[in-house]
């Protein structure tokens, strides 16, 4: 994807202080699907030594048999809070999220879809 420039129209503020963080070949153990109502199809809930659980898309998962899995990329859950009127970056749209960093600051994390809206470059 190339980089889009984004308007923040709705505030978000992440849940998750200890997002999930691996690295390429990681294993990984698959629960839950996510089922909830904004409709972010294809997120698992998985685990991986010694961190807490995250959600993880299921592009990033390898199904080795069963629960168990590997990753297949580098990933974070790491999300980023950000105010309504901050504008930012959008690198990677993955199920209903946009991976997006902050110019004015440097973080980067993910950012539900809907509170994104694109704007002229």
């Amino acid at each position: 994807m190339e980089t889009k420039r984004y308007l923040v129209v709705q505030a978000h503020a992440s849940e998750y202080p200890e997002p999930i963080t691996f690295a390429k070949g990681a294993p990984l153990t698959v629960g839950e699907k996510y089922a909830g109502p904004e409709d972010w199809n294809d997120w698992f809930f998985c685990d991986t030594p010694g961190q807490r659980g995250g959600w993880v898309p299921a592009q990033i998962i390898e199904i080795i048999n069963g629960s168990n899995a590997r990753a297949s990329d580098d990933y974070t859950a790491r999300e980023l809070n950000v105010r309504a009127g901050d504008t930012l970056l959008g690198l990677k749209i993955l199920n209903g999220w946009c991976w997006c960093s902050n110019p004015k600051n440097s973080e980067s994390g993910w950012i539900p879809l809907r509170n994104l809206q694109e704007v002229d470059p």
